[in-house]
């Protein structure tokens, strides 16, 4: 039975679906696992569980269900969570509920200022004189009307306070609407629109849900003294550092194609887009950061870049590259015909696109090219000259063979000894501030570790659930020793086939640890596994009995320990009896440990 919106949305949506709508999942069984992206995991241990619509990283211990995942990759609260996933299922949120007034926060008040302000644009570019005109100057462009509706292309009338008025009859407060980054306040304390006479475009994240804006005034219209573009600035929703425009529509075709293109403004990722490439998105102005690349990395490896490149060094744009190269992302550059655009190339149809597309260089031969184009290879000072821009590049390549192979290359296009080009290398000062690559983060770094008692409850429970015939081994002495929870998880095991019991007969604090321990066994992973090489590891019932036996030892030895206490505490009372007793009593401890 339905109870609620939650229960409604968990019933709605598949944690395969959302999980793979923000990393890369292979199938392992009747599971799925993926590269955790909550810590630096070398190999896939992030597990997720249709059956049990769970997910589990078995290297930092991150887990639980939809609402957990997407609250920890989005950084987002429960509110904000529920309402992307409730949009997602198209769960309607209706009047809220006591239980979910507590979750509206600041933020999700943003949002529903920035996707009305996103449908107020859309309405002018429909119906107003001047919306016309911009929609025939977008055609002009190479713009379909279809584009126009997939990108929420808009407009912002040419009007002092046109949005601030729609948002007010709404009755969201003048403050708000700035902190959306909407409005201005001058020195005066008048406030007025952000956004006047502009084509809009609505930015947005992963979600697809609206953060922030960006107005480009017409070709036709712009003055010397207006901007080419104005953007919302960073707001509680809106970083340009940790956004890629476009990249919500063209996350899964960047999967499925496994490359995405980067291109530098919004006309260029619309129209590339239309020209059949969907895998697109656009850096809008900024170096790449790491942010940026995290959220790429989620969908492939490989990255085309069709944007203005320089190997002058130092650039914003090749500090981008070379911590994309750091992060261990392939890349290749789309090179443009002298004086065009993507937009431009898209423009002329899905052909020439795909045509150039196809045609990609790697960076470092896109790098060797234009050195070697802007210079004189034949005199000394042209060969120190592409010496000098080429080497920190090679320098950069993290795997020495790709070093070694570029050196060489670079030692017979020169003519010069591969010695003294390493030599010259070697004096070449890393750039260390662009190049590191964000550390693994603080919750799962700061996570407290298991103990051992615990991680050998979680084999044997592990080892009881996939193997029945493990359970007896675990006799009532044995089951003393484990904590209170695995023992309710045990007994239920040894009273009925593992493999029957429901986590529904479980509290929800129980229900969740015995979720993971059976999404464990079924991943066959293995807590313990640094312990044993793979050829030696023990047979399951023999495996059980080792685990029971350490954490009987480990028990015996707590129940020592607090026995000495105990005998330090009557000897200093004088209990002379009861010092003999508990004497005693840690003499056969001590033999049963023996």
């Amino acid at each position: 039975m339905i109870n609620s919106p939650i229960d409604e949305i968990r019933s709605k949506l598949d944690i395969v679906d959302v999980i793979g709508g923000y990393l890369k999942l292979q199938k392992a069984g009747a599971n799925y696992r993926a590269v955790c992206p909550f810590h630096v995991d070398k190999k896939p241990s992030l597990f997720v569980s249709p059956a049990r619509q769970i997910w589990k990283c078995f290297g930092c211990g991150e887990g639980g269900g939809i609402f957990d995942f997407v609250m920890k990759i989005e950084g987002m609260d429960f509110g904000d969570a529920l309402r992307v996933l409730a949009q997602r299922a198209g769960v309607e949120l209706k009047k809220p509920t006591p239980e979910m007034m507590k979750y509206q926060t600041e933020k999700t008040r943003l949002y529903e200022i920035c996707e009305l302000a996103a449908q107020f644009f859309q309405k002018q570019l429909k119906e107003s004189k001047a919306g016309k005109e911009v929609k025939e100057y977008l055609a002009e462009r190479g713009v379909s009307d279809d584009s126009i509706e997939k990108w929420r292309i808009g407009y912002a009338p040419d009007t002092w306070q046109g949005l601030a008025d729609f948002l007010s009859k709404k009755r969201y407060k003048t403050w708000e609407i700035e902190k959306a980054g909407l409005e201005i306040k001058n020195q005066k304390g008048n406030v007025y629109d952000r956004f006047r006479g502009r084509i809009i475009f609505p930015i947005s994240d992963l979600n697809s849900q609206v953060i922030g804006f960006g107005g480009r005034v017409r070709e036709d219209r712009k003055t010397e003294d207006s901007a080419k573009y104005v953007n919302t600035p960073n707001t509680l929703l809106y970083d340009k550092s940790r956004v890629l425009y476009g990249l919500d529509k063209g996350k899964v075709e960047a999967r499925r194609k496994d490359f995405c293109i980067l291109v530098e403004g919004y006309m260029d990722a619309i129209m590339v887009s239309q020209a059949g490439f969907e895998n697109v998105a656009a850096v809008s102005g900024t170096a790449l950061t790491n942010f940026q690349l995290d959220h790429l990395k989620r969908f492939s490896d490989n990255l085309y870049t069709a944007f203005d490149m320089d190997v002058a060094g130092g650039s914003a744009t090749q500090r981008g590259i070379d911590l994309a190269q750091a992060k261990g992302f392939n890349i290749k550059v789309i090179m443009m015909p002298e004086g065009k655009d993507p937009a431009d190339m898209a423009k002329e149809g899905m052909e020439e696109w795909e045509k150039i597309v196809k045609e990609a260089r790697s960076i470092t031969e896109f790098y060797f090219q234009s050195a070697f184009l802007k210079n004189d290879s034949s005199t000394a000072e042209g060969k120190m000259a592409i010496s000098k821009m080429l080497l920190p590049i090679i320098k950069n390549i993290p795997n020495k063979i790709g070093q070694s192979h570029w050196i060489g290359e670079l030692s017979s296009r020169l003519r010069v000894k591969e010695e003294d080009l390493r030599e010259e290398m070697n004096k070449v000062k890393e750039e260390k501030t662009f190049l590191k690559v964000s550390p693994e983060s603080a919750s799962a770094a700061e996570k407290r570790k298991k103990t051992k008692k615990e991680l050998l409850e979680e084999r044997v429970l592990s080892l009881a659930y996939k193997f029945s015939s493990c359970l007896s081994a675990v006799s009532e002495e044995a089951l003393s020793y484990f904590s209170p929870k695995c023992v309710q998880i045990l007994s239920q095991f040894k009273s009925a086939s593992p493999q029957s019991v429901s986590a529904s007969s479980f509290s929800p604090e129980v229900r969740d640890f015995f979720n993971a321990i059976c999404l464990a066994a079924e991943a066959s992973y293995n807590p313990l596994q640094e312990d044993f090489e793979a050829e030696d590891a023990p047979e399951p019932e023999e495996e059980v009995n080792v685990c029971l036996n350490e954490i009987k030892r480990m028990g015996v030895k707590e129940k020592l320990s607090s026995i000495s206490e105990e005998i330090r505490e009557a000897e200093m009372k004088g209990e002379t009896e009861k010092t003999e007793k508990l004497t005693a009593d840690f003499r056969d401890l001590s033999q049963n440990l023996k």
